[in-house]
């Protein structure tokens, strides 16, 4: 049996520890620093990580090179685009709202995979990511009277989410995870320095609803007492950054994306024991069915792989 099966799934819990950790740190810090700022100081410090921990283990200055840069690029892109549309959410909304939210990706993985990939998704699946679907539209409630808008930024980045993923498993074949990884803190840098310099002066500030404030605040130094856990923040991104890379190099999306549903029960014990957050009734009927739908996904693929052993051709269910 070959050993490369295992791996994908261990790197994706890996990750998603690391990723819990990302979120409920720039949660922490969002009252004080401008997005872009965390965010630039996150990605320098992973960089740092990458070069120093990961890439003499991966190849050296050797997994800079690709033939695919615009892929990268555009891999980047999509994982800015989530990141600020998350964490601008984040800013506002209970920890365990944004992350259920969000967590429709692994439903819009599995469905992406199926469009862009070419991968199988029979109609048990089809049925499952129309429920995660329904629990999402449970959360948000359009067009009721208490309706939040920030809600749909979560949803946002799960698209922008699922399509790097996507990307991904595209490019997977022939980029390793530490290239992959590179690129991505690269683009973060290259994004997070032009909107500092554009925005860092802080002259918008104030003028918006206030989830901007989060996006537009000025910069500033960071005081000598958060830099343990920017620190922190640069560790978690280049861990997760990794680990994710490599867990969909490995293994099918519609195989890890379920996996990664173990951040949902993490953001809710964070969010109770550092931020005093609670889920509302309608939150926790959203995180089950999106949880279930999810699971099902997963357990799905876990059957049709024993049906079909290794010698039998599959099909998914």
């Amino acid at each position: 049996m070959s050993t490369r099966l295992p791996l994908g799934p261990l790197s994706a819990l890996v990750a998603t520890f690391f990723f819990s950790i990302n979120d409920a740190a720039i949660k922490f810090l969002s009252g004080d620093y401008a997005l872009h700022q965390i965010v630039l100081t996150r990605s320098l410090i992973g960089l740092a990580v990458l070069a120093v921990i990961i890439l003499p283990f991966q190849g050296g200055l050797r997994v800079l090179h690709t033939q695919r840069l615009p892929m990268h690029m555009l891999r980047g892109f999509c994982v800015v685009a989530a990141n600020t549309t998350f964490f601008l959410g984040l800013a506002v909304l209970p920890l365990a709202d944004a992350m259920a939210v969000f967590f429709i990706s692994p439903l819009l993985i599995t469905a992406f995979s199926a469009l862009l990939l070419g991968e199988h998704i029979g109609p048990r699946r089809q049925m499952a990511v129309a429920a995660g679907m329904v629990g999402v539209l449970i959360m948000i409630r359009p067009g009721a009277g208490d309706f939040n808008i920030a809600l749909l930024l979560p949803l946002l980045a799960a698209f922008a989410y699922a399509m790097l993923h996507v990307l991904t498993r595209k490019i997977g074949g022939t980029e390793s995870a530490a290239t992959m990884s590179i690129y991505i803190q690269v683009t973060f840098i290259l994004v997070s320095s032009l909107v500092g310099l554009g925005l860092g002066h802080g002259h918008f500030a104030g003028r918006g609803p206030e989830l901007f404030d989060f996006l537009l605040r000025p910069w500033g130094w960071p005081a000598a007492s958060d830099w343990p856990l920017l620190v922190l923040l640069g560790v978690a991104s280049a861990g997760g950054g990794f680990f994710i890379s490599q867990a969909y190099r490995l293994s099918e999306a519609s195989l890890i994306a379920p996996l990664e549903y173990i951040a949902l029960p993490i953001a809710v014990a964070l969010g109770i024991i550092i931020f005093d957050e609670w889920p509302a009734p309608t939150t926790w009927i959203g995180m089950a069915l999106i949880i279930g739908a999810g699971l099902f996904v997963f357990w799905r693929e876990s059957v049709t792989d024993a049906d079909t052993g290794p010698d039998r051709p599959r099909t998914r269910r």
